[in-house]
Formats: C-alpha cells, structure tokens, sequence
C-alpha cells in the first residue's frame, strides 16, 4: 500500500487542498506533500492527525478491501463450450465463485443439455432469454419456456436441456457457487 497516495485520494475526496489538511492537522502544506508524495512518512501519532482530518481512522484506513467492480462488460466473461452436449456456458461476472451468487449465461443448441450436477447446498435460479428449456430435477421434468423463470432448492439431480427446435438461452444464478 503506498500509503501517500491513498491519503492524496482521500484528501481529493473530501475536496481539501493540502494546505487546508494541514492546517487542520497543524502541519505545514510542504510536509502533506512530502507525505502524499511518498517522500517522508509520517510518524504514527502525526498519521492519526492526519486521517482524523480526513474523517477516518487508522484501521479503515489500512483495511485493504478494494474497490468493487460493479458494471461488467462482455469483455469480462469467460466463455467455454461443450461441444458433446452442445452448450455455451459464459461465466459472465469474472470470479464470481468466490461471491455468494454465481451468475452465467447458457446457450444450449437444438437437443443441447447442460452436464448433471449433483444434490449440493444452496439454491438455484433461472431466467429463459431466448426458445424454451426442460429443467430437470430428480426424477421430474418442467418446461420453461421464454420470459419464464425457475428456483429450487438443489436437493436432487439437475440439469437442463433444450426443449425446442431452435437455440435456447438461460440466465441461470447458483448460490453458493457451483458452475
């Protein structure tokens, strides 16, 4: 972490000019400079100061959670295809299997089926873009045709395929992640 640039940041988002920082800090605006251009580091009780007069602390100030990506572009995805059973499957928020949701794109071909996935925790969601689908769970079969959507707990078998003579394309959300 470079701990000048962060305060530099901080300082912009609250719309301060070094020299008002340091006057809140009772600092010289050449010393928040040094410090923004990691030219000199602070001692910990003049870093307190600091960040007190950027309304924080030291602790959230060195929480290194980042930034979250929250708009993802077709750029972000991961494609894969199965040719055997004739499917697409776009993971289409990178990483996602480390969040508590799982989202992915399928586009299933004309007697496409997605792979069987076995009981596990958790539940699932779909959403039919395009065509018509059967979803399979256990030993039931339900058609899912387009603007409908799908949720089960994943206690048994499933999978889906595609019901019609056209390609079909599903939204489908696993939670926890599975795909």
């Amino acid at each position: 972490m470079k701990i000048g640039e962060k305060i530099r940041r901080l300082r912009r988002q609250n719309s301060l000019t070094q020299e008002e920082l340091a006057d809140r800090c009772e600092l010289t605006k050449g010393f928040i400079s040094q410090v923004e251009r990691d030219l000199t580091s602070p001692s910990i009780a003049t870093l307190v100061d600091i960040l007190e007069g950027l309304g924080t602390n030291l602790r959230d100030f060195f929480n290194e959670i980042e930034d979250e990506k929250i708009v993802f572009s077709k750029d972000d995805a991961f494609e894969t295809e199965n040719e055997e059973l004739k499917y697409t499957l776009k993971w289409i928020v990178p990483n996602a299997q480390k969040n508590i949701m799982e989202p992915i794109l399928i586009e299933l071909e004309p007697e496409g089926r997605t792979k069987e996935d076995s009981p596990h925790e958790g539940e699932e969601f779909g959403y039919v873009l395009k065509g018509s689908i059967f979803l399979h769970l256990g030993s039931e079969k339900y058609r899912v045709k387009k603007g409908e959507s799908f949720y089960y707990k994943a206690n048994y078998n499933h999978y889906i395929s595609n019901a019609g003579k056209s390609k079909a394309t599903v939204i489908w959300v696993s939670s926890p992640p599975s795909f």
